[in-house]
């Protein structure tokens, strides 16, 4: 319970592990940065090495205050071998690549290409045979307007009028068709 006018403190407890921490980083911190970012050539990668090193140092803070050998050399020699840890395990790792894997496309059932031709046979014949030839000569042989209009003995015009009236009976055509069987199909 606090007493009334007189602030109450809270007393923090000093950890020698923490405190040796803070120096080790104080004092060498910087250089161990500089160097691991040579060793690297990431600062970032660079960053998690010396907090790597730092947290071995606290592993190892008996070892580092027993007064024998060089701290910066033990910190210099810690963050070394972690970079080289850190090369070693990419090197064993496969590299990652950002490309799609090759799947092959789904191919369409054989019998539904075989309905297709069908149900278009079936509604090319509903055509007039005027509108039948320039469909088949453009669709099916691949002809250009001209080379239809040349085979067939019409102007370019006429085949250009007849394909259009000539698909939206085939359309009509089709719709009517697909009706009847209650398929929808595209």
């Amino acid at each position: 319970m606090a007493m009334i006018g007189r602030r109450s403190r809270r007393v923090r407890a000093s950890n020698p592990a923490e405190d040796l921490i803070k120096s080790l980083y104080a004092e060498h911190g910087r250089s161990l940065l500089d160097y691991t970012t040579r060793l690297t050539g990431d600062r970032a990668a660079a960053e998690d090495v010396v907090q790597e090193t730092l947290l071995r140092a606290w592993k190892h803070a008996d070892a580092l205050q027993s007064g024998v050998g060089s701290v910066r050399g033990w910190l210099l020699t810690v963050a070394r071998n972690l970079v080289t840890d850190r090369a070693r395990a990419r090197a064993v790792r496969p590299m990652e690549v950002n490309q799609p894997v090759d799947v092959p496309a789904a191919q369409r059932d054989h019998a539904d290409t075989v309905v297709d031709t069908m149900t278009v046979m079936g509604a090319l014949e509903g055509l007039s045979a005027e509108h039948r030839a320039v469909l088949v000569e453009l669709y099916y042989r691949g002809r250009t307007v001209n080379e239809t209009a040349a085979v067939l003995g019409i102007a370019p015009g006429t085949v250009k009028s007849r394909t259009y009236h000539a698909v939206r009976a085939l359309r009509a055509q089709l719709a009517q068709s697909l009706g009847k069987s209650g398929e929808v199909r595209r």
